[in-house]
């Protein structure tokens, strides 16, 4: 068990919690969220010893571990892929260490010979003898491939080295597992992978994430970062998430009598119940959602920002068609042969190679000449662009946000019409007044699709929209796509939003595209179909 007592920390004039005191309980895995800033990954650090707190204190029970996932991908550029996992349980690398020494002396002692023996029984005892295969199978459930093994760190591509040094905090079986965005950098095969073992894992995990569907996979219970504060709630990320808006509701119907709150409660608490996936997590968490009262429910501070697309005018019968389209980027064919045509109303996720998905969308945009091929935009569309590199709107922009809003909007609106459009996008009192090329990563999103919803376009081409955004502004932009009455292309990692927005599925091959029109989710379970055949 890991116990934080009166826990307190400001940096500079700025509390970021003060008096947290919470239980974190083997069994379960604990979804720590909070707005940007709050201070999440400095609670892990807290959490881990690597940042001390200024106040109350950090207990964990006797000959416990507590393992983190480390951030710096460059740390270990030296070092064999299998011993950095194995270095993720310090004890028994140490032993192996001392060990490997002992015996690689040219004069062996009688002392080196006892401490050796000593040295051997504590390595058993911490199992050193399945160390490497349990290293290697962490390595290939996440689909790092047994030729890298015993490669050298500074040889693998970043997307490896993302899964070695996951592998690494996941290794030892640790009594505690704090785990900060682990998803990131991860495909698909993986993120299900990790699931898998979070979900069967005995101990207490702590995972800050931006990914829902992972939180609400995984989760039992979400940690809210809140008013300098964390408090406990029993279920995953939408269980909080509908418990805080049913909180909303229940404080502005304060007329309202008591019994219907409560009915309309445990309608909702009955809902979820039923909808939990995981038959371990599953039964725990019923019960414990069955303990809720309505005064457990509290609204949250979490202040999300408007995000309404309004088209100007609906799309005629020809919306987009491309044709055979193929480009060369850096020498390396990206595109080959791409042909589709979009529908009206078509909501439409490109899969596939990230350069190849960007490139298509810039081609799209204009921004790029293909080097085969063409395409067309029907009369009737209008086109708004989110680009996954921002930096040419704001770098080199001295103006301030309100000005540069004004730019963008195809009306001469009034500087009282664009204070209250920025105010719904949460840039406050003189935070319209920033200068654009000061705005944070986070800022700068919220600008962008500020100034796509006053384009009035009815088609939205977006890449990877998510990035940098916190939960709230995530939620936000999700439910505005889902509400929007035009047409969507878009980019993302993020299984909820790609599974709530899409209906159609394209995915850019090496021999073109392949066009499905379904769910994610049922595209997800075609794949794995084709890649676990069953046996006849």
């Amino acid at each position: 068990m890991l116990q934080v007592t009166n826990v307190g920390l400001r940096f500079s004039d700025r509390k970021l919690f003060e008096d947290v005191s919470i239980k974190f309980t083997k069994g379960n895995c604990y979804g720590l969220i909070g707005a940007n800033g709050a201070g999440k990954s400095t609670f892990l650090k807290i959490l881990s010893g690597e940042i001390e707190q200024q106040e109350g204190q950090v207990s964990i029970g006797k000959d416990e571990r507590i393992a983190m996932l480390k951030q710096d991908h460059f740390a270990y550029e030296e070092e064999n892929v299998l011993q950095v996992v194995m270095m993720g349980h310090e004890q028994l690398y140490n032993v192996m260490q001392e060990k490997d020494a002992i015996y690689a002396k040219g004069e062996f002692t009688e002392e080196d010979g006892m401490r050796a023996a000593e040295l051997e029984g504590e390595f058993a005892e911490l199992g050193g003898w399945e160390a490497e295969g349990d290293a290697a199978s962490l390595l290939s459930g996440l689909g790092v491939k047994e030729e890298c093994y015993h490669k050298q760190m500074k040889d693998l591509p970043e997307s490896e080295k993302v899964k070695v040094l996951l592998a690494q905090a996941l290794f030892g079986n640790p009594d505690v597992l704090l785990l900060d965005e682990p998803t990131n950098g991860l495909d698909i095969q993986a993120i299900r992978w990790l699931e898998e073992f979070l979900i069967n894992f005995e101990n207490t995990v702590i995972v800050v994430s931006h990914d829902r569907n992972f939180l609400n996979n995984v989760c039992t219970h979400i940690a809210d970062l809140d008013f300098e504060k964390i408090t406990l709630y029993v279920g995953n990320y939408d269980f909080w998430y509908e418990s805080s808006q049913l909180a909303q509701k229940m404080a502005h119907e304060e007329n309202k009598k008591k019994e219907e709150k409560v009915k309309e409660l445990k309608e909702f608490i009955a809902r979820f119940s039923a909808n939990a996936s995981k038959s371990r997590q599953a039964t725990s968490r019923k019960k414990l959602l069955d303990q809720i009262t309505l005064d457990d429910i509290k609204p949250s501070s979490r202040r999300y920002p408007y995000i309404a697309f309004k088209p100007d005018r609906e799309i005629g019968n020809d919306l987009l068609e491309v044709n055979n389209l193929s480009k060369t980027v850096n020498g390396e064919k990206v595109l080959n042969n791409v042909t589709f045509r979009m529908n009206k109303d078509d909501k439409v996720v490109l899969l596939g190679d990230d350069v190849a998905k960007t490139t298509l969308i810039q081609i799209l945009m204009g921004e790029l000449e293909p080097d085969e091929g063409s395409f067309k935009w029907g009369v009737t569309t209008s086109q708004s662009y989110f680009p996954k590199d921002n930096s040419a709107f704001f770098e080199e922009n001295n103006k301030t946000l309100i000005e540069w809003l004004r730019d963008y909007s195809p009306h001469d609106e009034s500087e009282k019409f664009l204070r209250s459009f920025l105010g719904r996008m949460l840039f406050s009192g003189d935070e319209v007044f920033k200068k654009a090329n000061v705005l944070s990563g986070g800022e700068k999103v919220r600008a962008m699709l500020s100034r796509m919803m006053l384009s009035e376009a009815n088609v939205l081409l977006l890449d990877n929209p998510t990035n940098h955004l916190d939960l709230e502004s995530i939620q936000s932009l999700n439910e505005g796509l889902i509400n929007f009455k035009g047409s969507v292309i878009f980019t993302s990692h993020d299984h909820q939003f790609i599974q709530t927005i899409a209906n159609r599925i394209i995915e850019i091959t090496d021999e073109g595209v392949i066009d499905r029109e379904m769910s994610y989710e049922e595209y997800l379970d075609d794949v794995k179909k084709i890649e676990t055949p069953t046996l006849s």
